[in-house]
């Protein structure tokens, strides 16, 4: 294979996932398997508290995050497909939506088909898997679409929210919320907003102290750490993409921008990488199969379209547009991919409930949603979503 093979084979690596998506295959098939094994594996601490799944979830997709600020802040900027700032109100909005519609839909099937027991399992349909979320819209839309930072900033919005929801509702008594520390993290913004004002162009500078300290505040905090760097990527000087009219960040050449630059030299690491994300998070043993499994696969799905839809529509309605080149076709392909809760659903539902069986139950719903996936593909090509690549 030569050189131009192997850069073909890589970037559709790329461009369709393959790592994530083997790393929840090889989980699924292990957990599965032989779950005491796989766990051990996940779980193994090699030093104190540090185990794979720690460095995993906490460290490595702390540059998974850092790439995704990445689009968004550059999809902010003048020229970009979320400015002006009120294009960027409506997948806020739309993330209300994506949040209230699971809960409610959650609510209203468990009247109609659940039971009490099921109450606390309200939290885990309003989770959105962002890497896998990512993946398909890039699949349905094509990488340039608008709809794609659209529904990059509605996921990571959406699991702001569910981080809080889980540190509010789903304490955990080992790691309690500790809101004190969040001044940590905001003298690490500052610190990178002083770097940026001293003209200082390496990255380097930004994630070693500014993300620093973003991560020790969150983790101290009891705040899933992995967001650190969603605080310190936009401070990095980045290039507009119309005509510039002076200043350090329009004088840039787009791709030898601080921003651009981290960008370039860690997207194959964390492309490469989400392999490790899957086979951490994914290993879930196929367990009973009851109501409570549809409810939660009930909620994701028709919660997220309804509520994402319908809450970016009244956006609309009161002057915050969708951004250019989406319209009602493309927004409710959107919905339908903000569904996709899988891993982070995985987690929420280990810690909404006690009882093993529950347990199980709420995380096969969880998992089925994946194949909203598949869902998603089939209705892009019925509806003749028009990719742009």
């Amino acid at each position: 294979m030569n050189t131009n093979e192997k850069k073909t084979v890589v970037q559709l690596m790329q461009q369709f996932s393959i790592p994530l998506i083997l790393g929840v295959i090889v989980s699924l098939v292990w957990a599965n398997m032989n779950y005491e094994s796989y766990h051990h594996a996940m779980h193994y601490s090699f030093f104190k508290s540090i185990n794979f799944h720690f460095l995993v979830n906490d460290v490595f997709m702390l540059f998974f995050f850092g790439i995704a600020a990445v689009e968004i802040t550059q999809s902010v900027l003048p020229g970009g497909d979320l400015n002006p700032i009120k294009k960027a109100l409506n997948p806020l909005m739309a993330t209300l939506g994506g949040v209230l519609g699971p809960i409610g839909f959650f609510f209203l099937f468990n009247k109609l088909f659940g039971q009490a027991s099921y109450t606390n399992g309200w939290g885990i349909p309003t989770a959105t898997d962002i890497a896998l979320a990512w993946l398909i819209a890039r699949v349905v839309f094509g990488a340039k679409h608008p709809a794609v930072s659209f529904l990059l900033l509605l996921a990571i919005a959406d699991d702001a929210i569910g981080l809080g929801i889980i540190a509010i509702f789903y304490p955990s008594p080992e790691h309690p919320v500790q809101p004190i520390f969040l001044l940590i993290t905001l003298g690490g913004m500052i610190a990178a907003f002083v770097i940026r004002k001293l003209n200082i162009l390496n990255y380097w500078a930004y994630l070693v102290i500014g993300g620093s300290l973003s991560w020790f505040g969150l983790f101290k905090a009891g705040v899933h750490p992995a967001l650190a760097l969603v605080f310190i990527v936009p401070f990095m000087p980045a290039k507009y993409k119309d005509e510039p009219t002076g200043g350090l960040m329009e004088i840039l050449e787009e791709e030898h921008s601080t921003i651009a630059k981290f960008e370039h030299q860690w997207k194959l690491f964390v492309d490469m990488g989400l392999f490790t994300f899957g086979l951490s998070n994914a290993g879930v043993p196929f367990s009973e199969i009851n109501s409570l499994t549809w409810i939660v696969l009930g909620a994701l799905v028709l919660g997220k379209t309804f509520g994402v839809f319908t809450f970016s529509k009244i956006a609309s309605l009161f002057g915050a547009p969708l951004p250019d080149g989406m319209n009602t076709k493309t927004l409710f392909m959107a919905g339908v991919v903000a569904a996709l809760g899988l891993t982070v659903a995985l987690f929420v539902a280990g810690q909404a409930f006690t009882l093993p069986a529950l347990t199980g139950s709420a995380k096969m719903g969880a998992l089925f949603s994946a194949g909203v996936a598949v869902l998603a593909i089939i209705l892009g090509k019925i509806l003749n979503i028009k990719r742009i690549d």
